[in-house]
């Protein structure tokens, strides 16, 4: 191999590579049409989810299977996914701005205007379903990642710590659940252009 041809497959290489260096998060009803590109900022109704903790996002799989061996067999001559959930987990920084308050605490953002500059709100001890639409997205110089969940939940809220020297934060875990279509999530990358590979 030359090594120009080398050097056109190391660069080939690098530009397919992702490191997670920024970012961004969005929430809308349930079922709101997913941006039609992730390098544009999405606009109403989509609403910003703010700062996130530079832990970044966490894209979950949690997958089971069964696996079925035949009698005399030591291996498997078949496996069945049993379970396969996608899940997504980061850490709101701005914990006063109403879309995250509303998502980590299940109430309607309409319910959440200031009286007389004062925001007041009760937690339910009987929550009801909270599924609304999740946008994503994973930004590496010209490569941007979009995930789209049009039906999401917060299943998981972790404890929130208020210390001197400590961001406070929201961390939560979405849970994608199937639209009508089956589909959990739908991927929308921008990748930049590469060169052909030639060479063996």
């Amino acid at each position: 191999m030359s090594g120009d041809l080398l050097m056109v497959n190391i660069t080939r290489a690098a530009d397919l590579t992702v490191i997670g260096a920024n970012g961004g998060g969005w929430v809308a009803a349930a079922g709101t049409t997913a941006p039609a590109d992730p390098s544009v900022q999405p606009l109403t109704p989509w609403e910003p989810l703010g700062a996130i903790s530079d832990d970044g996002l966490v894209y979950g799989f949690d997958e089971s299977s069964q696996e079925f061996t035949p009698w005399g067999l030591t291996s498997p001559f078949r496996t069945q996914i049993t379970k396969s959930v996608r899940t997504f987990k980061l850490t709101l920084w701005e914990t006063a701005r109403v879309a995250v308050q509303s998502i980590m605490y299940r109430i309607d953002a309409d319910d959440l205007d200031p009286v007389s500059g004062v925001t007041s709100f009760a937690e339910t001890a009987s929550p009801q379903p909270d599924r609304r639409a999740w946008w994503f997205l994973v930004m590496d110089g010209d490569t941007a990642k979009g995930f789209y969940v049009p039906q999401g939940e917060v299943s998981d809220r972790s404890d929130v710590t208020f210390k001197q020297d400590a961001m406070a934060g929201y961390e939560v875990t979405i849970t994608a659940y199937p639209d009508d279509a089956g589909n959990t999530v739908y991927h929308s990358d921008k990748v930049p252009a590469t060169p052909a590979y030639t060479g063996s």
